[in-house]
């Protein structure tokens, strides 16, 4: 009986799974500033500094942390600034604006982190079915990251790709 061979490993194919990337949901925070309006409606600077003061921020450590208001009320802009200082040095990440472009960031950031050493010359497949958020936004940023050192990038999977750069 022949050995079974491994052809798409054998390949030096170097397959990409951006969902390897992602964070764990539990380490996502949301803090909705319309728990500290008055009456739905406004955020008082006394009531609020009192908050800041009086908020056990710990629990905010080492997490990724998304700022916003679920109410339809202007939050001066200072107020996320405030609290964006309070989280400066236990938070990992701290972003104003919803979970989506939380998610954005981080995976930026960990794109841009991405050493470049292991792609020289290589033949990329980047997974088409990546459980993250946005994946076009994603995908793309990874391609600018990568296309100026590889041979070629690919879409999909080793049996079924779609190609998306070819070095001349």
């Amino acid at each position: 009986m022949e050995e079974i061979i491994n052809k798409v490993a054998e390949s030096g194919l170097i397959q990409m799974d951006l969902a390897d990337y992602k964070p764990a949901k539990n380490n996502i925070v949301g803090i909705d500033l319309a728990d500290q309006l008055w009456e739905g409606l406004v955020l008082r600077e006394k009531d609020f500094r009192s908050f800041l003061v009086e908020n056990d921020w710990s629990v905010f450590e080492d997490k990724y942390v998304f700022v916003y208001c679920s109410a339809d009320a202007i939050v001066p802009t200072w107020a996320y600034m405030l609290v964006t200082s309070k989280l400066h040095g236990i938070a990992r990440l701290v972003v104003v604006g919803s979970q989506e472009a939380l998610e954005k960031e981080i995976i930026k950031g960990t794109i841009q982190q991405l050493g470049l050493a292991p792609f020289i010359d290589g033949r990329i497949i980047i997974k088409g079915c990546a459980d993250i958020t946005s994946p076009e936004y994603a995908m793309s940023l990874l391609v600018q990251h990568l296309q100026p050192v590889v041979k070629s990038i690919m879409y999909g999977e080793p049996c079924s790709t779609v190609p998306v750069y070819k070095r001349k």
